[in-house]
């Protein structure tokens, strides 16, 4: 038993210094960083995500969400949970459309035959996306199949505050965690970030068929009146073996530790 603990305690230690590192890594020299969003879309905080050499912001590195029985769930797909956080869903198809190639001169230039790629449309990934012209579903609906079939994109967008209380439970200082589980495939960004790093596990990104994903609302603890931007990206698959069925949400919900 001791050995075992030992063994949990180096691994938990080894994955820290991964992530620390890992962020250090993408993140590059320090330079000024740009103004944005950092925790809670409302909170004040430290400016945005720095721009490390040119490239854009810096990606978040990810982190593992707590797993077990949660203080209090907030059950996205009811109207009384929808209610709770003052919140709408709003859904758009998302469609592959042609564009430029983004290198075609220079050291990065790819092989002359590549004028043009592909790229999606809206792209509602960034941090206050404007998305009032967009329909209004009810919860109930996520778990409408959309898209047509085959190859498919759908956003769920939801913007959310957090209460004060979720049924006894006080949601001051508490940690707090997105579910979501999207037939077939999700991508998942909170506030225009989506936290992630090669080779290591990062839940915003694709988890697998038919996988749920937990993704932190924010690194730090949250409070009420906390607002969050949550958008998914739903994708029907498998890509190669275009699916006859469509896509759509089988949980979406918060839950708090």
């Amino acid at each position: 038993m001791r050995d075992q603990v030992k063994l949990g305690v180096m691994w938990v230690l080894l994955m820290g210094v991964t992530l620390a590192v890992s962020a250090m890594q993408q993140q590059g020299p320090a330079t000024p960083a740009a103004p944005g969003p950092a925790g809670p879309a409302s909170a004040g905080g430290p400016a945005g995500p720095a721009r490390g050499r040119g490239r854009g912001p810096a990606i978040p590195p990810p982190s593992v969400a707590p797993v077990g029985k949660p203080l209090g769930v907030i059950d996205l797909m009811t109207p009384e949970g929808v209610s709770l956080v003052g919140a709408k869903w709003k859904i758009m198809d998302a469609k592959i459309v042609e564009a430029p190639a983004l290198f075609t001169q220079g050291p990065m230039a790819l092989l002359p035959q590549y004028k043009t790629t592909y790229d999606i449309t809206p792209h509602a990934d960034v941090a206050n996306f404007d998305d009032s012209s967009w329909p209004t579903i009810e919860p109930k609906e996520l778990g409408i199949h959309r898209g047509g079939g085959r190859i498919a994109f759908v956003w769920y967008r939801i913007t959310l505050t957090l209460p004060e209380m979720v049924g006894t439970v006080a949601v001051t200082n508490r940690t707090a965690v997105l579910v979501a589980n999207v037939d077939d495939y999700a991508e998942v960004l909170i506030n225009g970030q989506m936290p992630r790093a090669v080779g290591l596990p990062s839940p915003a990104t694709i988890q697998g068929f038919n996988m749920p994903q937990r993704v932190k609302l924010s690194e730090m603890r949250v409070n009420p009146g906390d607002k969050f931007e949550v958008a998914i990206l739903g994708i029907n698959g498998p890509i190669a073996i275009a699916p006859t069925n469509g896509l759509f949400v089988r949980d979406a919900r918060i839950e708090l530790f």
